[in-house]
């Protein structure tokens, strides 16, 4: 018989944390050093009730299989499991429960946090890295009650929380929760499809996007009670941002977002439930293009070529009867194509 070896204090144990009773890690442990072994060997700081019981578990929990080698078959042999197949899902499930666990305790960090901000009357907060600027983004946005509204400018610096990430994180939740979401982003940002398939997705979800061509500043603002700016917005090393309670920089920085969101152009969506016969595709080309982007661009944002979106304009133009995209803005405003005044949507073809 082949001894067991010695386990020390530091690992005596360890597999419990994987969720194994104390008798089946004793037991697994000796199955690994000893293949097609009986139970009775297996007994010694265990009883034989014990052992049979754990190796019942391991059986069924795919640690351990058991077989009858012997000619006669009364003699039931346990073999251990590999131990990367067999435990390598107990491991990797351990190691979501602990990334679930540490999230929610930077989130009662910054919770905790914020209170004690509020509570002390401090005016200004300085957030240092990363990790605890997008811990306090998520939070300010879970706890909105109202209405949060953002500054999103196109800036090639890193992010800590991209648009789509942001996306998936929280605009659901929001609009499951009756939280009105009104956004201001820069022309350039609807270049990139993946940005603009958010704020389509954004739109769908009954967010309020207003476009613009220049933002100050990447800005959120929930309740109008606390607002998050970047200290530096041109900094590319260690993000700093500030956390700003209810003083009078809050008022401005209110007031800041509420001048960009009015002057800026409304995104809207397909708007298929209007009672005309203009395309889905040509609705989208339009409202584009009402927005100030080129052709070229148009057909990026589409996956169309560049022809063919020329193509569609032209058609639309002697369809009803513009000479030119000025007069063409004028009737899709007149024709309910989009949500803007008729003055605005002439304004800017």
């Amino acid at each position: 018989m082949i001894p067991a070896p010695v386990a020390g204090p530091a690992d005596s144990s360890l597999l419990t944390l994987l969720g194994l009773e104390e008798a089946e890690d004793v037991v697994y442990r000796l199955l690994v050093d000893r293949p097609d072994c009986e139970p009775a060997a297996l007994e010694g700081a265990l009883s034989g009730p014990v052992v049979a019981q754990a190796l019942e578990s391991l059986v069924e929990r795919g640690l351990a299989s058991a077989g009858r080698p012997d000619d006669d078959g009364t003699a039931v042999r346990y073999r251990a499991a590999s131990p990367v197949l067999a435990l390598g899902s107990l491991l990797e499930s351990r190691r979501a429960a602990l990334r679930q666990v540490e999230s929610f305790v930077g989130d009662l960090t910054e919770r905790h946090r914020s209170a004690q901000a509020h509570a002390s009357g401090v005016p200004v907060e300085v957030l240092t890295g990363p990790a605890a600027i997008r811990r306090r983004l998520l939070t300010m946005q879970r706890q909105a009650v109202s209405e949060v509204c953002t500054l999103v400018p196109t800036r090639h610096a890193p992010e800590v929380l991209t648009c789509e990430d942001n996306h998936a994180e929280a605009d659901a939740e929001l609009t499951r929760r009756g939280v009105t979401v009104r956004s201001v982003v820069e022309r350039a940002g609807l270049e990139h499809p993946a940005t603009a398939a958010v704020l389509a997705s954004c739109v769908a979800l009954g967010q309020h996007i207003s476009v613009t061509d220049r933002l100050p500043i990447k800005l959120v603002i929930v309740d109008r009670r606390v607002a998050l700016l970047p200290l530096n917005p041109e900094r590319e090393t260690e993000p700093v941002a500030l956390v700003v309670h209810r003083t009078g920089l809050l008022t401005a920085l209110c007031s800041l977002f509420e001048e960009h969101f009015e002057k800026g152009w409304r995104l809207s969506g397909s708007d298929a439930g209007r009672e005309d016969a203009l395309a889905p595709v040509d609705r989208e080309i339009v409202a584009l293009l009402h927005i100030g982007l080129t052709d070229a661009a148009i057909a990026r944002q589409l996956g169309m070529g560049h022809r063919t979106v020329q193509r569609r304009l032209r058609a639309l133009m002697d369809e009803v009867g513009a000479a030119t995209r000025f007069q063409l803005g004028w009737h899709a405003a007149r024709a309910g194509w989009l949500e803007s005044p008729d003055s605005v949507a002439a304004e800017h073809f």
